[in-house]
Order: structure tokens, then sequence, then C-alpha cells
């Protein structure tokens, strides 16, 4: 039997609603199916990787071929996890494997990966929109019960420092300049609050990145070199320009800051992934094939805080509020689009993934 007609004994309905990648691999260990995820997962046609060696296209963190093997001469089924698995066309991922025999064919072998970044964060994602607006409520009262006390503090300490020796100026000149800054903190809460629901319409992702990479080297990102890797034929997606440009140079400020005084590389690319698909808590997929990533060769995010990064008030950075992360993750769950985050030192890579125009709006 040879491989092209392996996959006609399979249920195809069932193949192909299969939410993780899955390869079907012959006795040769070469490909002999892969499912619409695993298209996705490579970056590559169906026809371009049936015949292909697996081990060739899938790069495996682990000594995984030998336990192949053995799972395949006990025809027994072998599940490894928590392992990097990589392809040519894109960054690693830290995954669940699993393997087992297909049944009625000898030799024969499915492998699928179940990458552990899209569950834990499909998971935490209706969580994050919750502690967001959770957070609006009490930032919205706190700016107003605070700020009016510290105009008042503010405006005694001035009045203090007419008649204060120079020594003493200190304190007062102190006061004054963290009342402030407290009053520039309650700013960004009250714009945390006040973000209005979006305003959808076709738009251009890349007249979008444009704008926020212009933006950037002029002000905050002045010291960071900034690439591009487009995909010219990506179609326009369905969003409130403004919002998703202040998600990305959010990001963008981030990935500065996070590079410090001496500068780096902050890189965006947007790609096509046709089979992304994110399940709602109505139980109805949303397909969101637009990709955004915008990664830096920074340090990295504290092991501490990276798995509840978009939670509102936590923040790597000594003086952070907290609040940026959040603010991106809310607007992003408003645009029913889903973001994630993978980190390690000298790469940390933010990936927005977003819907495009529906045929009704074409």
């Amino acid at each position: 039997m040879s491989p092209s007609t392996i996959p006609h004994t399979l249920d195809c309905a069932i193949w192909s609603s299969l939410p993780v990648p899955a390869f079907l691999v012959d006795a040769e260990n070469r490909i002999a199916d892969v499912n619409s995820a695993a298209e996705g997962f490579i970056n590559s046609s169906r026809k371009s990787l049936i015949g292909k060696s697996i081990w060739r296209t899938v790069v495996i963190e682990a000594e995984i071929e030998a336990a192949f093997e053995k799972a395949r001469s006990q025809s027994t089924p072998l599940f490894v996890n928590d392992v990097d698995v990589g392809a040519r066309h894109r960054a690693p991922l830290q995954c669940a494997v699993q393997i087992a025999p297909l049944q009625g064919h000898p030799g024969h072998m499915m492998l699928m990966l179940s990458p552990r970044e899209l569950a834990g964060r499909l998971t935490k994602n209706h969580s994050a929109k919750s502690a967001a607006q959770s957070a609006i409520g009490m930032a919205e009262m706190l700016a107003h019960e605070i700020k009016n006390p510290l105009a008042g503090i503010t405006g005694a300490a001035q009045l203090l420092s007419m008649n204060l020796s120079a020594d003493d100026l200190e304190l007062t000149d102190l006061i004054v300049g963290e009342s402030r800054r407290i009053v520039k903190l309650l700013e960004q809460v009250e714009q945390f609050g006040n973000l209005s629901e979006p305003d959808f319409r076709p738009v251009n992702l890349h007249d979008v990145l444009d704008r926020a990479r212009r933006s950037a080297l002029l002000g905050f990102g002045a010291q960071m070199k900034i690439l591009e890797q487009y995909d010219p034929s990506l179609p326009l997606a369905w969003g409130d320009p403004d919002q998703l440009l202040q998600v990305v140079l959010n990001l963008l400020k981030n990935a500065s800051e996070a590079a410090g005084s001496k500068g780096g590389t902050i890189t965006i690319r947007t790609f096509y992934e046709h089979s992304f698909r994110l399940r709602r808590s109505d139980g109805q997929g949303k397909l969101l094939p637009l990709q955004i990533e915008i990664s830096d060769d920074g340090p990295g995010l504290p092991d501490n805080i990276r798995e509840d990064i978009f939670e509102p008030f936590v923040s790597g950075r000594e003086n952070g509020t907290g609040l940026g992360l959040a603010l991106v993750s809310k607007i992003i769950a408003d645009h029913d689009g889903w973001i994630s985050v993978r980190s390690e030192p000298g790469q940390t890579v933010f990936r927005l993934s977003l819907s495009r125009v529906p045929r009704e709006q074409e």
C-alpha cells in the first residue's frame, strides 16, 4: 500500500477536525498525510509535505526517534510531555507529543503535537478579560478618590517651599515630584478604564504596524533597530485600527524598555495561518488566520511573572504599572482574538491572532 493511498482509509471529517497538528508517518518515516492544523504548524501545504522525512520536517529537541521505533515495534502508544518542537519556518514551541500505531496498517504511526502555549493561553483568555474588566471598575474608583487629595498635598508642599531653607526644599521637592508621579499613574489608570468598545471596520494591518514603527523610532524606541518581515498577501483584518495601533505601540514600548539604553533589535513579522481557530465560550470556533509577531532580543520575562504577564498590575519593571499588557489583552479579547507570549533570555515573542474581514463586509 503506497503512502498516498493510506489517507483515503481515514475518516476525513475526523481527521480534518483534529484541533492539534497531526501527521501520518509510513514505515520508512515519510509523511503520508497531515491535517490542516499540521499545515499551519509547519507553515507548508499538505502537497509539499507528503513524502518528506518526518524527522527533517518536524524537529523535536529530545531523544525521540529511538522511542518512536520502539513504540512501532511493540505497537504501543507513546506520550512525551514538555519537549521543544520546531520546524524550518517557525521557532520551537513547548509541546506534548503523542505517538500511536495506525490500526490495520503495520509500521504506520500517528504523530500528534499539543502546543502547551496554545492550551495555556486559550484557557486563560477569558479569565484575563474578566480580570481586566474587574480592574477597570477598581481603577476608575481609585483614580477619582486619590487625585483630589493629591492636588491638595501638592499645593500645600509648594506653599511651604516659599519660606524654607535650601536643605528643607529638598523634602518639599520630593513631595511634589512623587505626587506628580502618582498623578501620571492615575492618568494611565483612567485611560485603562475609559476604553470604548471596538469600532469594527476593514483594517490593513501593515498600515497599523508602519504607523506604530514610525512613532516608536521617533520616541521611546529611538535606540532600537526595528526589522520588518511582512507577508505582502495578508488580507484585511476586522477590527478597530486605533485600538490595534494602541496594542502594537504597547508591545513595541515593552520591547524597547526591556532592552534599556543599550538598544537592541525588534522584529515585526506577519503571516497567514489558515488553520488557527479559537474555541469560544459558547462552544463555537472562530477562525483567526492573521498573525502578528513582535519579538525582541532583550533579557526575557522574569520566571515569576511569565504565566501572569497579562494580568492587571503584574509588571517586570521596578516602576511599571502592570496595566499596559492587561490593556493589550483586553483589546485583543474585545476583538475576539488571541494573544500569547513565549520568552527566554535573548528572545521574547508576543503573538497576536486576529480575524479577517467577514465575507458579508467584503
